[in-house]
């Protein structure tokens, strides 16, 4: 055998497959590009409908939603659909601004919901939310799912961090919430009273509505100067106007 020309078609057939693993990396990011570009939102697949989820959000509309002790009010409020987000237009002072709360009350539930939020921004999402011309606000009856972008001064107070019961307790499992410009996906379970918080597929916060032990702990903060605030198991959804634009897609909920 004439060895003087194994060793050059050797490099040349390692130069060779090192040229198409790069070629393959390309293709695989690509292909994940395309997957991103082409993701479908704010729509239900065939076995999450037979799994009994129904969209809070159609993507086009804000049906089915309505501001906080006022009925007939989305169409001038600074709720609107954007790009297929139901978004927050906070800082324009020419809206009619206000919590957005479900027309529909829920018990036992399961919602999931994707969001966004502005720099330094800081929201939320009320459960239980009792609709009274006697509450003036949906905090004054609804326990809070905190929103929060990680710069924002409250992520350095352990209750206030995304994903929390807010004000109540630190996270179950520690997680940042995704910067500005990047979405998170959030989960509410309720069940009989007892919630169950997760962030980014992770537990943020437990708790049991109708225990002893929960109505000491509202009676140890400034929500003892509310007297529905955290008593009831069923109520409506809100989605809170807090000075900060904010974006939520993809948001689904069934009955437990």
């Amino acid at each position: 055998m004439n060895y003087r020309f194994l060793l050059p078609a050797l490099v040349l057939l390692l130069s060779l497959g090192c040229k198409e693993q790069p070629s393959k990396a390309k293709e695989t990011w690509r292909t994940k590009k395309l997957a991103l570009e082409n993701q479908v939102h704010n729509q239900l697949l065939d076995v999450e409908k037979e799994q009994g989820w129904q969209l809070l959000f159609d993507g086009s509309t804000l049906d089915g939603w309505h501001l906080y002790n006022n009925a007939d009010s989305t169409r001038l409020s600074a709720w609107e659909v954007k790009d297929g987000t139901l978004y927050c237009n906070a800082t324009n002072e020419t809206k009619v601004h206000g919590d957005l709360v479900t027309d529909d009350s829920f018990e036992n539930f399961e919602l999931e919901f994707d969001w966004k939020i502005a720099v330094r921004g800081n929201s939320g999402v009320f459960i239980n939310v009792q609709e009274s011309r006697d509450i003036p606000t949906a905090y004054q009856s609804g326990p809070e799912y905190q929103l929060l972008d990680p710069m924002h001064m409250d992520n350095k107070i352990a209750d206030k961090r995304p994903g929390t019961l807010w004000g109540f307790a630190p996270q179950s499992e520690t997680v940042e919430a995704n910067p500005s410009g990047q979405w998170n996906n959030s989960r509410i379970i309720q069940k009989d009273g007892a919630i169950e918080f997760y962030l980014n597929g992770k537990l943020t916060a437990k708790e049991d509505f109708t225990t002893a032990t929960w109505k000491q702990k509202v009676g140890q903060t400034n929500f003892a100067n509310y007297p529905q605030f955290g008593q009831a198991t069923q109520g409506k959804l809100a989605l809170q106007n807090w000075y900060f634009e904010v974006w939520f897609r993809n948001m689904k909920i069934r009955e437990l």
